[in-house]
């Protein structure tokens, strides 16, 4: 287990402070879900990013950004992606940017991903599926200037396929949080996914692992709640989760309402969380 945090996660942790956000803006650019009029410019993906930048950046702390649809469009998607982030971190420097591009492969194939991920991109942290093992991840886990968020508990409802194999009497997800926290953190750079649908599994989560910092999808549209998210995954300094929402925030009349409206709904359950007795 990691005894100090890398500097990925006291970015992180520094911008939540900052912002007194644990809200993560999920940006699917998928073109048969954008708006018509962002349909009729010539870089629709990156006039939509800009819009929801423009009416979301200041109750979040993070960005994550979906690579599927932008590579969808090939080199004129990827532009896009690049020209997204570069303004996004002209608006604030300090957001926190996630590549959901939940990547696993050999060593050697790795090493590319981090050159295009964190080097051309210079995005922060990056999803990333534990199944290849640490031998293959290490281009990534040696990077402690950027996160690794490793897929665990997941918020889709077939995760559970093998996810909750029985290994050794626990669930193969429960395997993993622990290898994680124990093997793979040496760097600090470690985070996991934990699906907001699952809040028993969430609160084992953080069981297992008090310090760790999670990366929490499926509120809003896959129905997960926020108050029992935080009842269960909040760590003992009121942090350590990274609540993200997509479609319920992009696809609402108005993206910044929803935006501060979710980010006040995390901080009054944060509040009640704190307050209870111990």
């Amino acid at each position: 287990m990691a005894a100090l945090k890398g500097a990925a996660v006291e970015r992180l942790e520094a911008r939540m402070r900052a912002a007194d956000s644990l809200l993560c803006v999920g940006l699917d650019a998928a073109l048969d879900r954008l708006p018509e009029r962002f349909l009729r410019e010539d870089r629709p993906q990156l006039a939509w990013g800009r819009w929801i930048i423009d009416a979301t950046h200041a109750s979040a702390a993070a960005f994550k950004l979906n690579l599927a649809f932008y590579e969808a469009r090939g080199a004129a998607g990827w532009q896009d992606l690049a020209d997204t982030l570069a303004y996004l971190r002209t608006v604030d420097a300090s957001i926190f940017v996630i590549a959901d591009a939940k990547r696993a492969d050999i060593g050697s194939t790795n090493a590319g991903y981090v050159a295009a991920l964190f080097d051309e991109l210079g995005v922060d942290g990056v999803t990333l599926h534990p199944y290849l093992g640490a031998e293959a991840l290490r281009p990534f886990l040696e990077r402690s200037d950027k996160a690794c968020i490793v897929l665990c508990r997941t918020s889709n409802p077939g995760g559970g396929e093998l996810q909750d194999l029985r290994v050794d009497g626990s669930p193969l997800w429960e395997v993993v949080a622990t290898r994680v926290r124990d093997a793979w953190d040496a760097a600090g750079n470690c985070m996991l996914v934990m699906g907001a649908t699952y809040p028993r599994e969430l609160r084992r989560a953080r069981e297992l692992c008090p310090e760790m910092p999670f990366l929490v999808p499926g509120v809003g549209a896959q129905g997960g709640d926020v108050e029992a998210v935080v009842a269960a995954g909040l760590d003992r300094r009121g942090m350590g989760l990274l609540i993200s929402a997509s479609r319920s925030i992009a696809e609402a009349p108005d993206p910044g309402t929803a935006a501060r409206d979710l980010r006040d709904t995390i901080r009054r359950a944060v509040a009640q969380r704190l307050a209870a007795p111990a």
